[in-house]
Parts: structure tokens; sequence; C-alpha cells
């Protein structure tokens, strides 16, 4: 190998290098980032979950036994817990529908060249950009029994005869909190399906009328599947979001009545900070989140493979 050959495998190497030492530096303080925040978290949560922790014993110096999978046999023994997985799973799957169906309904409206189109979308964000709190409280009052407009305006209709007391109803409790989240959550399905939409080509529509496709046949044939990508973004940042529900069911129902809106982030709350059983507590956020993990799991595998065609 001649000199001049050697001299330039070392600058590519040297070059080389540098690159990865430069990409090593502007990743670092994200990776920082999520090992301290987001990784140390989780992974004290998990230890905490194989150990005895109660109130007597959380303060520093203090042993905590490990006791391996009792507090999850407990916490899946515990009488709340069917009530807070089925709630969870309810509340998320009815959400998740109605989001998703009105806000597309609604994007596809708004795709639509119309006289004040970006107004009344700029106004639908309102309940998106609302405070978490803040809509609990307005729809806590208008679901009162007393003073509720939601009623009021069912009796003015015929629909009802008297009051129904939404939140203090064991077998409608459930329903307030789920219509409070479809009003927040339309926004935003609303809001990534607009821009999915805006993407696919007008050429593409005009194509496909020049072969005599029909408005129902453009949308199952042309719409749906170049939205795929969005429309899967959307189903699973929804499901997340919904999924780990607290402070829109700790406001309306505080979990109540009788574990009828209990769901698993509440239940995880109350066990840790009401009954200090922070083991336990512990152990239901780790399931909580272990079913998070694994829908991501299978969002990222449906990403790969539609990738790699």
């Amino acid at each position: 190998m001649s000199t001049k050959e050697v001299t330039r495998k070392r600058y590519l190497q040297t070059d080389s290098g540098r690159e990865m030492l430069a990409g090593i530096l502007f990743v670092s303080p994200a990776l920082i980032y999520m090992l301290l925040l987001i990784g140390y978290p989780i992974i004290y949560n998990i230890v905490l979950s194989f150990q005895d922790v109660t109130a007597l014993n959380l303060a520093a110096g203090k042993e905590r036994p490990f006791i391996g999978l009792a507090n999850y046999i407990s916490a899946f023994n515990d009488p709340t817990m069917p009530f807070a997985l089925r709630n969870t799973f309810i509340y998320t799957f009815v959400s998740l529908i109605f989001q998703f169906v009105l806000g597309f309904a609604f994007a596809l409206l708004f795709n639509k060249k119309f006289a004040f189109a970006k107004t009344l979308r700029g106004i639908m964000v309102v309940s998106w950009i609302l405070p978490t709190t803040v809509t609990a409280m307005l729809w806590k009052y208008m679901l009162s029994p007393d003073a509720g407009i939601i009623d009021n305006v069912l009796i003015s209709l015929g629909i009802l005869t008297k009051p129904v007391g939404w939140l203090n109803n064991q077998h409608t409790a459930l329903w307030g909190p789920i219509m409070a989240n479809i009003w927040v959550g339309v926004p935003f399905n609303m809001l990534l399906l607009s821009n999915g939409l805006s993407t696919i080509s007008d050429e593409v529509y005009e194509s496909a009328s020049i072969d005599g496709a029909s408005a129902w046949q453009k949308f199952i044939h042309v719409t749906l599947p170049l939205l795929k990508p969005a429309i899967m973004s959307v189903l699973v940042l929804g499901f997340i979001y919904t999924f780990k529900v607290f402070d829109l069911i700790y406001v309306m129902t505080g979990g109540g009545p009788v574990n009828a809106t209990e769901v698993l982030s509440t239940f995880s709350y109350k066990l840790s900070f009401r009954w200090y059983y922070f083991g336990q507590g512990a152990a239901v956020a780790n399931i909580l989140f272990v079913i998070l993990f694994c829908v991501a799991l299978v969002y990222q595998k449906i990403i790969s493979k539609e990738e790699a065609m």
C-alpha cells in the first residue's frame, strides 16, 4: 500500500471518529435526560414493587424487606382490582371509538373548503387546550343533578322525566368521564387526521374520478389506505393518553361511587398515598406500564412492517 493510500485511510478513520464523537455529544443531553427523569423513576418503581414499603419504613435508613411477587399477588387479590381493570378498558375503548369516529368526520368536513372552516376548527380546539382539571370541573357541574345543563336539556326535550344524577349513580357514573374525555379528544383526533388528509394530493382523487370511482369508493380505496399511518398514530396515541387517565377521573368522581369509576391509575394512587401501601401501589403502576409498553411494541412492529414494504 502506498504512502498516499495509508494517509488517506488514516484521514477517513479520523474523520469517521470525529463524526461519531460529534454524534455522541449531540445525543448525550437527551440520553442523560431520559436516564434521570424517565429511566430512574421507572427502575425505582420496579424495585419498590418487590419490597414491603409502608409509611413506617419509607424513611431513609429503614429496612425494606424483599417480598418478591407478594405485592402483585395482593393487588390482584384486592376486590377493587377487577373494577379498576374493567373500568379502565371500558373507559379507554368507548372513548377511543367515539373520539376517532367524530374526529375523522370533522377532519373530512374541515378538509373541504367552505366559509369559516378555519374559524370553526379553531373554536373546536379550545376543548383540547383547556387544562384537564378545568374540563373535569366543567363537566362535573354540567352533569350535576341540581343545576346540570345536560339533565335540564334532556328533560325539556322530553327524553327524561327527572334528573339522572350521572356521577352519583353507580350505573351511569363512568359515562360522565367518558363524555368529558370524548369532548377533549375529538379535536386531537381531528387535527392529526386533518394533517394526514392534507398530504393526499388532489390528483389522486381526480384520477379516481376519471376511472369512475364514487365518493364511497374514493374513501375506501384512496383515503383510508393513504391515511393508514396517520390512523395508526392517532389510535395508539389515543389509547395511551386515555388508558393512563388520572386527573379527569379523580376530579370528577374520585373513583366512586362504590368503585364504579375506579381505574388503574386512581387505584394505584389510593394504595400509595391514601392507604400507604407503597409497594402495592407501585405494582399496580407497573401493571399499567406493562400494558402500555406492549401496545407501544405492537405499534412499533406494525410501523416497521409498513416501512419494509
